[in-house]
């Protein structure tokens, strides 16, 4: 998830592509010039260690855009695949609230 963080902020559309299942992965990326990342908060994660091959990052990236600070929360999926780990999509809300009950 940092990584994936680390290159939004200098617009790495490369590196996310590569990053991002094929199953979900969009053809391009187009990044706004006006956004600009301010930080990463990781609030927790399942999964994820060598002997997983699915696990979730729950984040708040922190942003601004003309001037106003913003955030994007997000719980993401992911997916081992050929041994990598690449992001799959964020993970919906009401399968979110189904773990915690």
């Amino acid at each position: 998830m940092r990584s994936r963080y680390s290159a939004f902020v200098v617009h790495d559309a490369a590196y996310l592509l590569r990053t991002w299942h094929p199953a979900t992965r969009p053809s391009d990326l187009d990044f706004d010039p006006d956004q600009r990342w301010t930080g990463l908060e990781i609030l927790g994660t399942t999964g994820g260690s060598a002997f997983h091959t699915e696990g979730t990052v729950e984040f708040i990236a922190h942003y601004s855009e003309q001037g106003h600070a913003d955030s994007q929360h997000e719980n993401s999926r992911f997916l081992r695949d050929n041994g990598q780990w690449v992001y799959v999509s964020p993970v919906p809300p009401e399968a979110d609230r189904s773990r915690t009950s």
